[in-house]
């Protein structure tokens, strides 16, 4: 029943499972208690994550504590084909290959949907939109979802705004343990790292335009700037743009930076932030990327219509023709560029995001009937218990408030 590229991937796609679980240690505390608790015993998880090695672990910590899983890619590039065969080896039911068509990305997710799954699990909203969509009958026996990232979050905000969601579904993405780290340190690293296995570009030296600065463009700006770029933020808030400025970046408008960037690299989950009356001001052999979750932050469609000419001259990396003369380079083809070009964010810090998918879902199943169909955020507790998960799986130890410190931030009487 699952579709996989090639299932003769399984044997490396178990070792490069195996060398995740060292890295998550804390994910792996969870999974001993879910083996021993059984919460989703006799129910179906419906997945639409990036199929990694990192979402394999995931996967398994689900199926150890009862689960049956079914599961999809939620961004056409960001397979790993050898876990995808491992999971599917596994008895998990996987739809997902790297370099999807658009009609098999909607097939798989429909497959997915006809698990008929009583918890579901979003990277991008993908499934919860279909569910409202093409599967209301489903609202009667799911207990609720979780949604993995910001352009999902929003999503599910615009739904309920509209009075459209029909079901509770918890803001894994609103945790500290998730959007601290994983959007920070995880998007910071990854990005790059797809960019140089597309580009093998010198960052020294060159000037790098980050397009938003949220917890993603805060990360991207922080390690471009390390290897010793010159970073302008663009931005269309006035708080993050102030961020920017007080964090020694230079902050300027798109219409000007897009002369100025060598490299420019779009992280804000909203469409065409760089569109063709930018790219047309560009440097010859200005390099394009995106690690937003969909593929039209970039207005890669004008594109294709306004080159004279398109060719893919490296790994994921496409050149096109303007007529002017000069080239782009277009990364990942628009799409996340960390998981297109590279593998995602390092097993550490995915770690921390699916201990809150973990003890989201747990959640979900305890509060069955109790919650309401709105966007929820998990009870802070439970993200301190993710971050204590990981300090313990780091070796670390923190100190703890003495009685009187207890007292006296509770008292509001003690003063100078």
């Amino acid at each position: 029943m699952s579709h996989v590229k090639d299932p003769s991937l399984a044997a490396q796609g178990r070792m490069n499972l195996e060398i995740a679980e060292r890295n998550m240690g804390a994910l792996l505390t969870v999974r001993e208690r879910f083996k021993k608790s059984q919460p989703f015993k006799g129910l179906t998880i419906g997945m639409a994550l990036h199929v990694t090695k990192e979402t394999g672990v995931l996967v398994r910590t689900f199926v150890a504590g009862g689960a049956k899983v079914a599961i999809t890619g939620c961004n056409p590039l960001s397979t790993q084909d050898d876990v995808a065969a491992a999971l599917a080896e596994e008895g998990v039911l996987v739809w997902a290959y790297k370099g999807e068509s658009n009609e098999d990305y909607y097939k798989f997710l429909h497959a997915v949907l006809e698990a008929e799954p009583d918890l579901t699990i979003d990277d991008g909203c993908d499934l919860i939109s279909l569910i409202h969509k093409e599967y209301p009958h489903l609202l009667e026996k799911i207990i609720g979802g979780c949604e993995e990232t910001t352009t999902g979050v929003n999503r599910l905000r615009a739904m309920t705004k509209d009075k459209a969601l029909k079901m509770p579904v918890i803001a894994v993405n609103d945790n500290k343990t998730k959007h601290l780290f994983d959007n920070y340190y995880g998007t910071g690293q990854s990005t790059l790292d797809g960019i140089l296995r597309s580009t093998n570009l010198l960052f020294a030296g060159k000037t790098v335009v980050v397009v938003g600065y949220g917890s993603c463009g805060k990360g991207v700006a922080l390690r471009a700037r390390a290897l010793g770029s010159n970073v302008i933020v663009t931005e269309v808030a006035t708080v993050p743009a102030l961020q920017a400025a007080m964090d020694g970046f230079r902050v300027l408008p798109m219409a000007d930076a897009a002369s100025l960037g060598d490299l420019f690299v779009t992280v804000t989950g909203d469409i065409h932030v760089i569109r063709m009356e930018h790219i047309e001001r560009m440097k010859d052999g200005a390099v394009l990327a995106n690690s937003g979750h969909f593929d039209h932050e970039i207005d890669v469609a004008a594109l294709e219509k306004a080159a004279k000419r398109k060719r893919r001259v490296r790994h994921y990396l496409d050149e096109y023709l303007l007529k002017s003369g000069r080239v782009v380079f277009v990364a990942g083809e628009g799409r996340l560029v960390n998981l297109a070009s590279a593998e995602g964010h390092p097993s550490e810090v995915m770690s921390l995001s699916f201990c809150g998918q973990s003890l989201a879902c747990e959640y979900l199943v305890k509060n069955r009937g109790k919650l309401p169909n709105e966007v929820i955020t998990l009870p802070d507790a439970i993200d301190q218990e993710i971050a204590a998960l990981q300090l313990t799986a780091m070796g670390l130890e923190i100190d703890t408030l003495t009685p009187e410190q207890v007292k006296y931030l509770a008292s509001w009487e003690e003063g100078t």
